[in-house]
C-alpha cells in the first residue's frame, strides 16, 4: 500500500494528471477518426477527386484500383480496350499484307504470269510496307509484353503516341503507295482482260483458297488505303481515355496532327494528278495547312538532294529572310541597306546509320553532310528552288556584333548570303544551328577554327 501511494505522488508531482491524459485520449481518437475519414474519402490517383466507394471489394479490385474514383476506373479500362484494339488491328493489317505477298505476288512470280514491271506495277512498295508493319508491331507488342511483366494490367505504362513518333516515316511509304493505287487497280483490269490464264488464277483464288476468305485482290489492295485513314481514329480514341497528365498524352495528340496532315497531303496530290478518289478528309485548319505545306517543302528537298528518307534529318526548317551583298561593305553600312527577299528555307543532315535494322536507325549517328536548301514563296501552286543547295561543309558563317540581327553565310569562292528573321531570337538560333553543322564538316575548319585563310584577316568578322 505504501508503495502504491508513493507511484501516485510521482505522478502528481510530474505534471501528469488524470485530466491531461483524457485530453490526450481525446486527440487521438480524434486523429484516428480523421485518418479513417480520410481513408474513406481518399483521393484518386489519377485525377484528385475524393468521391471514391467508402467500401471496395478486394477480391474483385486490386489495390490500384482501389484508389480510383469511378470515372477514372471506367476511363482506364477504356484506355486499355483501345491500346489492345490499335495493336490487334495493326496485326490483323500485317496478316492482309502478307497475303499479298504469299497468295498473290510470290506465285504469281513463280509461275510467270506477269512480268517484274507489271508486278511492280500492281503490287507498288508492298515489300517497304510489310517491313514497316513488322517493325512497328514489333515495338507495340514489347511494349504490351513489358506492360503485362511489370503487373501493370491497365497499360498505363503503354505509349503509343511516343512508339508511333517514332515510325513516323513510315508515312511517306503510305504515301508512296497511295497514289499508286489509282493506276495499280487500272493495270490489273487490263491485264486481266488480256492473259485469261491471269483471270483464271485470281478467280480460283478466291473461290477454293481459304485464307483469303473468299475476298479478291482488289480487297486486299486497300488494305494500306484504309489502314492509314483509321489511324487518326484509333489515335482519337486513346486521347479520348488518356488524362492530360499522362506522359504520353501530348505525343498522341502530335501524332494525330502528323497523320492527319499526310492525309491531307496525299489528298492534294491526288488531285494535281488528276485523280478523282481522295482518302477520309479531315477539318482543315491553320496549323495543319502549315504542316502539308511543311510536308511538300520536304519532299522538294529530299528530291533536290537525293539523300535517303530514313538518314535524312530536318533540323530545321521555315521562312527567313535573304539578301546577297554586292561587297563587303554592308556591315559598315549596316543592313537596311540590303535588299531582303522572303525565302523558305531548310536545314537538312546526312546522319550516317548505325545499323541497317530501322529498329535501331533512331540511333543518331556521325554527321556525313549538311546542306541548306532554299525555296522561293510557293507560286502557281508549287515550290521552285532558288538555285542548288548550300553544302555547309564549303561555307564560313559568321555575325558582326554591330548587326545582331542577321548573320552571313559566304560559300567559299562563289556566294556571299545574309540571312535574318522577323524574331531576333529565332535569327540567333538559325545561326548557332548553321555554324554547329558548318563547322563539324570540313577537316581545313577544324585547323583554323571554322575560318578560311580569307576571313582570318577580316576585322568585322567574328566566328
Amino acid at each position: 500500500a505504501t508503495r502504491t501511494r508513493s507511484v501516485e505522488v510521482e505522478r502528481a508531482d510530474s505534471g501528469i494528471g488524470r485530466t491531461p491524459a483524457r485530453k490526450w485520449r481525446n486527440r487521438a481518437a480524434e486523429m484516428l477518426s480523421s485518418l479513417q475519414a480520410w481513408e474513406a474519402h481518399r483521393p484518386c490517383t489519377d485525377c484528385g477527386e475524393r468521391d471514391l466507394p467508402v467500401e471496395t471489394d478486394a477480391q474483385n479490385c486490386n489495390q490500384r484500383r482501389a484508389d480510383l474514383c469511378e470515372k477514372c476506373c471506367k476511363r482506364r479500362t477504356e484506355r486499355k480496350e483501345s491500346v489492345l484494339e490499335f495493336v490487334n488491328t495493326e496485326a490483323s493489317y500485317g496478316e492482309d499484307l502478307r497475303i499479298i505477298k504469299e497468295e498473290f505476288y510470290l506465285p504469281m512470280q513463280a509461275a510467270g504470269l506477269l512480268s517484274q514491271e507489271q508486278l511492280l506495277g500492281i503490287f507498288s512498295n508492298i515489300q517497304e510496307l510489310i517491313d514497316l508493319n513488322e517493325n512497328f508491331l514489333e515495338i507495340l507488342q514489347e511494349e504490351i509484353d513489358q506492360a503485362f511483366d511489370q503487373g501493370d494490367d491497365d497499360l498505363m505504362t503503354v505509349c503509343i503516341g511516343e512508339v508511333f513518333l517514332e515510325f513516323v516515316n513510315m508515312l511517306p511509304a503510305f504515301q508512296t503507295y497511295c497514289l499508286q493505287q489509282s493506276s495499280s487497280v487500272n493495270m490489273l483490269n487490263a491485264l486481266e482482260k488480256e492473259k485469261e490464264l491471269l483471270r483464271i488464277f485470281l478467280n480460283v483464288s478466291q473461290n477454293d483458297n481459304t485464307a483469303l476468305r473468299r475476298m479478291n485482290l482488289r480487297s486486299f489492295l486497300m488494305a494500306p488505303l484504309q489502314r492509314v485513314t483509321k489511324y487518326p481514329l484509333l489515335l482519337s480514341r486513346i486521347i479520348k481515355a488518356t488524362t492530360e497528365y499522362h506522359p504520353d498524352h501530348g505525343s498522341l495528340r502530335e501524332a494525330k496532327s502528323r497523320i492527319e496532315s499526310h492525309l491531307e497531303h496525299i489528298n492534294m496530290k491526288t488531285k494535281q494528278e488528276g485523280n478523282t478518289w481522295t482518302l477520309r478528309s479531315f477539318r482543315q485548319d491553320s496549323k495543319k495547312k502549315r504542316e502539308v505545306i511543311n510536308i511538300e517543302m520536304r519532299e522538294t528537298a529530299l528530291k533536290t538532294v537525293g539523300w535517303l528518307r530514313e538518314e535524312t534529318q530536318f533540323v530545321m526548317e521555315g521562312p527567313l529572310q535573304l539578301a546577297q551583298p554586292p561587297d563587303g561593305q554592308w556591315v559598315k553600312k549596316g543592313s537596311k541597306t540590303l535588299k531582303f527577299q522572303n525565302m523558305q528555307v531548310l536545314l537538312l543532315v546526312n546522319m550516317k546509320r548505325m545499323s541497317e535494322s530501322s529498329l535501331e536507325s533512331a540511333e543518331p549517328g556521325p554527321v556525313k553532310d549538311a546542306v541548306l536548301v532554299l525555296i522561293r514563296d510557293k507560286n502557281n501552286g508549287k515550290f521552285h528552288l532558288l538555285r542548288e543547295p548550300l553544302r555547309l561543309s564549303n561555307c564560313v558563317v559568321s555575325t558582326d556584333p554591330d548587326c545582331d540581327d542577321t548573320f552571313e553565310l559566304i560559300e567559299i569562292r562563289r556566294e556571299a548570303f545574309v540571312f535574318r528573321d522577323s524574331d531576333r531570337a529565332r535569327t540567333h538560333h538559325w545561326f548557332r544551328q548553321i555554324r554547329r553543322y558548318s563547322r563539324e564538316l570540313g577537316s581545313w575548319k577544324k585547323r583554323r577554327n571554322a575560318l578560311p585563310n580569307i576571313m582570318i584577316s577580316t576585322p568585322h568578322t567574328r566566328p
